[in-house]
């Protein structure tokens, strides 16, 4: 089949890379210029219009204004292929991808949402859990496409935003896990225990599962590489936000790591892992200075 891509950062990069590796002819552009030796199998276009010229497109770009500026302002939807199934694998809030969903509609266009679970490394083995939701002949055209995507494709049905609710619900659920065993080490280490020694028992008990292994071991060692930068939670932070004003609620917990991943990104952070939260809620009232000082050693 012919996939066109768009957004050829980590996660996209590895994700057209593994389409190609499944035979397809994956043609794909980015915003910024890309070495073809990183995307073996894919062939680079010109132009984003091109990688419209296809059955299915994947986008991959980092938010709403990405999207609409180049997709939508630049009218790729009016002069895609006939029959072309459009797949966003971007977390972008769910008043856009309603609103994508209607004019993809208006274009006579196939449209799923298709966010996904799972880091660059995760993306690369072919193992990430793909929410996706659309309406049912868009979805089959696309599900064979996303098996060599994936652990396991989650249909979440018929409408698309359920897809982009769920992954703004994980990604908060997953930064209040870390702001949890943050705010656990504050305790703990008063009284002399180690953290090493507390995520131990915590994981071997009450709470295993990927995200406590994987950055009770980041707070742990005190790494805060980028897996996920802290300013791109911090958007999803800020998206979920909205959608949970939208419903008429307030969510405490929610608003507490948004404010959270705020201090971090307002301290220059933006670019580190966004467990870097963990770091600073462990540091306390000192924590901007510590860290600042830190980075300019």
């Amino acid at each position: 089949m012919r996939i066109g891509f768009i957004g050829l950062g980590s996660m996209g990069s590895a994700i057209a890379v593994n389409l190609a590796k499944a035979g397809h002819d994956v043609r794909a552009w980015n915003r910024s210029k890309v070495a073809q030796e990183s995307v073996p199998g894919v062939s680079l276009v010109e132009l984003a219009a091109d990688a419209f010229k296809a059955d299915a497109v994947f986008t991959m770009l980092s938010d709403d204004p990405a999207i609409r500026e180049v997709i939508l302002d630049a009218g790729l939807l009016a002069s895609a292929q006939p029959g072309l199934t459009h797949v966003v694998t971007s977390t972008i809030s769910v008043a856009f991808a309603r609103e994508l969903e209607l004019l993809h509609e208006e274009a006579g266009l196939g449209y799923v949402s298709a966010p996904v679970l799972g880091r660059p490394n995760v993306a690369a083995s072919g193992q990430l859990n793909i929410l996706a939701a659309g309406k049912a002949e868009a979805l089959a055209a696309i599900e064979p496409l996303l098996v060599p995507l994936s652990k396991k494709v989650w249909k979440l049905g018929d409408n698309p935003a359920r897809a982009n609710t769920a992954k703004l619900a994980c990604n908060m659920m997953i930064a209040m896990a870390i702001e949890a065993m943050a705010e656990s080490v504050v305790l703990t280490e008063s009284v002399g225990l180690d953290r090493a020694d507390f995520f131990e028992l915590i994981l071997s008990t009450l709470f295993s599962g990927r995200a406590y292994e994987s950055y009770s071991a980041q707070i742990t060692e005190q790494s805060f590489e980028p897996g996920f930068k802290a300013k791109l939670a911090l958007k999803d932070m800020r998206l979920a936000t909205e959608f949970s004003h939208e419903i008429g609620r307030t969510l405490p917990m929610l608003e507490a790591v948004r404010e959270g991943l705020d201090r971090a990104v307002t301290a220059g952070l933006g670019d580190k892992d966004w467990s870097i939260m963990a770091d600073m809620t462990v540091r306390g009232g000192d924590a901007l200075a510590s860290r600042k000082i830190n980075l300019e050693i």
